[in-house]
């Protein structure tokens, strides 16, 4: 669920952490191809986020990760099982 600062306070008693700062959680979300991904970072960059680190292509799986307003981290995933190694 994703909701406003203000709105996610109502769900806990702790505070809230700055995801500047700290890791609170890492997104990942499954693309359908390397060009995607690639796509979906360029999407979230165009629109005023940030690139978290450059892609990562390990054969079978290829992905890029951007970081929202907020600071938190976005993996956006490529994973081809036919090319798993063996």
């Amino acid at each position: 669920m994703l909701v406003t600062e203000q709105r996610f306070k109502d769900f806990t008693k702790k505070e809230i952490c700055n995801a500047h700062k700290n890791t609170e959680v890492l997104i990942a979300i499954d693309a359908d191809s390397r060009e995607k991904v690639d796509e979906m970072v360029k999407t979230a960059v165009d629109a005023g986020r940030s690139i978290y680190m450059e892609p990562q292509d390990h054969g079978w799986i290829y992905g890029h990760s951007f970081a929202d307003l907020d600071g938190h981290q976005w993996e956006i995933m490529y994973m081809d099982e036919n090319a798993i190694p063996q």
